[in-house]
């Protein structure tokens, strides 16, 4: 769920920027905060509100966070792994709970 919130959050930023570059829609304060964060290669604030802990900047952030999902769609597709990337989780904590 948490990963499908920050996947939505970001195509519909990414959309809006898109439209704003066309003039389709006009440029708000958090729109230019949105492209002045991509500009500078930092994770945009409205994307780490939801995204899970990371200090990483903007271009290595976006190939981790692609491992994720790619981890997570191989677990639903071929069923679970023999070993757990631990750290691709959002809350590690439960997966331990959930697993004992």
């Amino acid at each position: 769920m948490r990963y499908n919130n920050l996947t939505n959050e970001v195509r519909s930023s990414l959309i809006n920027v898109g439209k704003a570059i066309k003039g389709e829609v006009p440029i708000s304060l958090e729109l230019e905060e949105l492209c002045t964060s991509l500009r500078n290669n930092i994770v945009p604030e409205v994307w780490h509100k939801r995204a899970y802990p990371s200090l990483k900047p903007l271009a290595s952030w976006v190939l981790d966070y692609l491992k994720r999902l790619e981890f997570l769609n191989k677990w639903v597709d071929e069923g679970a792994p023999p070993s757990f990337w631990v750290s691709g989780f959002f809350f590690t904590q439960s997966f331990f709970t959930g697993s004992k």
